[in-house]
């Protein structure tokens, strides 16, 4: 527990914030725990999801304001990773929620009585996730930032926002335990759970691979489609306005690290194949021994024993652009 006076001096140090959030900062430093521990989860779930791509998420590792205009340019990426960071934090709070790490939540409270699905009827038990209040705290937290701003970038954030939001509420499933003779399910308990955040991740990226280029429409409440032969975003796509940069090499407002020393496939055609990663600079080969578990035998009960095994490999990672290259970039 952070106490009053920790909890002022912990939220007016957190970089990038509003008035609004540094407020529910204030007033819920639990939440914000929680919120911190959403952060991380996310930045995981978009570095493993880009792990083959030569943007792979990992300019966010190095920004401390994770909540803040992320990314500079509009583009798709960047419209992922307000989706990703947003469904990070409804997941974070809903699960704080139902393991009884909050005060102001716990389980979701209209769950009680009983209901039916395609299988009959069942009675609500155990503890279903509080989801609503999930999406209604981080509604209020990461939306009063682009509420500040009224520009087309601030509509654009919103959207993406609330597709992440909603992309976990997706994901809800309905777990049962059977009462009854042998478990002969002539009674059912049942609670909505949250699935595993990786589904969330795999869901955002294929909207990220189908995410629809918009302009601003000319009263400024919404958006147009920027190419007329695409259909009009739902609620559900992610949306962005400029086109992406190549990330090849370093370009802070873009989001680039570029992709120097990048360990790339020397085998694959696909984008982790160093053809593609190392934008066609060539690349260097280390060979390098690693320490591996070989040999692994079972022991009755119960233990597993393996030897050391050496074995090397061929490392290669991507070369720097040359200077003149990187300058003109920059």
């Amino acid at each position: 527990y952070i106490g009053a006076l920790g909890a002022r001096v912990i939220c007016d140090n957190i970089p990038g914030l509003v008035n609004k959030q540094r407020q529910l900062c204030q007033r819920y430093p639990d939440i914000m725990q929680s919120v911190g521990e959403g952060a991380k989860e996310w930045i995981r779930e978009c570095q493993h999801q880009f792990r083959h791509h030569r943007w792979n998420c990992s300019t966010l590792d190095r920004d401390h304001t994770v909540f803040g205009r992320v990314m500079l340019r509009s583009s798709r990426e960047a419209a992922f990773v307000y989706a990703i960071s947003s469904a990070g934090v409804v997941y974070a709070i809903t699960r704080a929620c139902s393991q009884g790490d909050l005060k102001v939540c716990s389980c979701d409270p209209l769950k009680r009585g009983r209901s039916r699905d395609e299988r009959g009827e069942f009675d609500w038990g155990g503890c279903s996730d509080n989801i609503n209040y999930g999406i209604r705290f981080a509604k209020a937290f990461v939306d009063a930032k682009e509420k500040k701003v009224k520009d087309a970038r601030a509509l654009m954030n919103l959207h993406n926002n609330r597709c992440g939001r909603m992309a976990v509420k997706r994901f809800l499933k309905l777990e049962c335990k059977c009462h009854g003779v042998s478990g002969s399910c002539t009674l059912r308990t049942c609670w909505l759970a949250m699935s595993d955040f990786r589904k969330t991740g795999d869901y955002l990226r294929k909207k990220y691979n189908g995410a629809i280029q918009v302009t601003m429409n000319q009263d400024g409440t919404g958006f147009t489609v920027a190419n007329k032969n695409f259909r009009k975003p739902t609620k559900t796509d992610l949306v962005y306005f400029e086109n992406s940069p190549d990330y090849c090499v370093m370009d802070k407002s873009a989001g680039s690290l570029g992709t120097a020393g990048r360990v790339c496939s020397k085998a694959s055609r696909g984008t982790d194949g160093c053809e593609v990663m190392c934008c066609g600079r060539g690349y260097d080969t280390t060979r390098v021994t690693r320490l591996t578990k070989c040999e692994c035998k079972f022991h009755w009960c119960c233990a597993v024993r393996c030897k050391e095994c050496e074995d090397t490999v061929d490392v290669h990672t991507c070369k720097a652009p040359k200077r003149a290259e990187w300058l003109d970039q920059t």
